[in-house]
This record gives structure tokens, sequence and C-alpha cells, in this order.
């Protein structure tokens, strides 16, 4: 199965020949002109590398590399901008970049950079198959788990089914266990800043994934802070 690799970059003849050259070396590839487009297709779908420009219209690169890393750090990401700047770069990085490359560049030097990114993403996933080390895609709490990865989800040994959207917003409750999460704060990781609905639909979702992990159960995950919004964690009884 060939890696696949988004890029997200805003000048269409820069992505069009990234695209070429890459699907030339035999790896899958899609592509978003906008930051908030290319977020969306980075959560609706699995990547074994991103693209990222740092320039985009919309949301930002760094925007959209704040919120990748919100929710996961094992996809490598390499920032792609026209500027040569230290702080660009330190941002970046310390934000969560695996590799900087400025424009304009060679693309067998891209190419270089991408394979080292992915060879080396390799390594840690084999080392966590051998027991080598703790699974960092792996999340469990009460009962619950959920894998980054493989998408796989587990409620007391038994497999659930969630929506792309239900997905996501079930790992970042997972992600904060016993904290206190407002709708706003929900909203923002899970729909984006750039969502102007209403904040119903949080309640909407909670109700879609409750049904699916708590149906059945005296001892439900999902509770609510009235007037505030939600948290995970056990207790005997609905607050």
């Amino acid at each position: 199965m060939s890696e696949r690799i988004l890029i997200i970059e805003d000048e269409e003849k820069i992505a069009r020949v990234l695209q070429l050259e890459l699907e030339f070396e035999g790896y899958e590839t899609g592509i978003a002109y906008t930051g908030s487009d290319g977020l969306v297709l980075y959560r609706e779908q699995q990547w074994d590398l991103v693209l990222l420009d740092i320039m985009l219209p919309v949301m930002s690169g760094i925007e959209v590399l704040k919120r990748i890393r919100a929710t996961e750090f094992s996809t490598p990401v390499l920032m792609l901008t026209a500027k040569d700047e230290l702080e660009d770069k330190v941002s970046g990085l310390d934000l969560g970049a695996n590799d900087y490359i400025t424009k304009p560049f060679e693309i067998e030097e891209l190419l270089a950079r991408i394979r080292v990114a992915l060879r080396f993403q390799k390594k840690n996933q084999e080392a966590v198959t051998n027991g080598k080390e703790k699974d960092p895609f792996l999340h469990k709490h009460a009962g619950l788990s959920m894998h980054e990865k493989t998408r796989e989800v587990m409620k007391d040994g038994v497999s659930i089914d969630l929506t792309p959207r239900e997905f996501e917003l079930l790992l970042y409750l997972l992600k904060h266990p016993k904290q206190v999460l407002t709708r706003e704060q929900i909203l923002d990781r899970v729909w984006g800043y750039d969502y102007y609905g209403d904040t119903n639909v949080v309640d909407v979702y909670i109700r879609y994934v409750r049904q699916k992990i708590d149906k059945g159960s005296n001892n439900p995950l999902i509770q609510t802070v009235r007037g505030v919004g939600y948290v995970l964690k056990e207790q005997t009884h609905e607050t």
C-alpha cells in the first residue's frame, strides 16, 4: 500500500508540481489550497505525512499545525515557506513540525527529507509493535480505548463504530480525562475556529457519542457540567 501525503499549498502550480513528483515516486496524494480545507481533509482521511505551507489563506500553516498537534504527534509534518526567517522556523518546530524547507527548493532535497521523515516514523511504529515502548497512539480510560492510527474504538472489549466527527470529539475528551471542557473549547478543537454555527451542535454530537459508548451502562463516562460543558470521567450518576 502506497504511503499517503497531504499537500496543503495555496499556490496551485506549486501544489500540482509537488503532486506530480510525489505520485511519480509512488506516493498517493491529496491537495488543499487553504488552511481550513487542509485541516478538514487531514481530519477526514488517514495520511502518512503532511506538506504544509506557512502562508495560507483563511487559516495560517502555523495555526493548522497547532490544531494537528492538539490531537496527535505521530504524523510527520514538513513546513514549506517562502520566507527564510528564524522566527517562523522556531515557531513551527516548537509546535511540533518535523522539518522545514524554504522556497525555492530542489525537488530532490524535498523528496530526501520526506524519505527521512517517513523512515523515522516507521521505526517508531516498529518499536511500538515489538513492544519496546508504549504505543503513543493508544489512549485508554475506564474501559474506553481509542487508537489514533487505526481509528479503532473499544468500550469494555466491544468495538464501537464512530463517524469521523464523533471520533475527533471523543478523542479530545479522552485526551483530557477529568478535565471540564467548555462547549467553546470543544468547538475550537473539533470543528475549527472558522465554524460559526450554534454551539448546540456540541450537545447534539455528545448525545450521539453517548448513545454509542454509554448505552446500557450504569456508569456513564461523559458527564455534563451544567452551564459549562462536559467532562470524561467515571461516575455512578450524571451531574
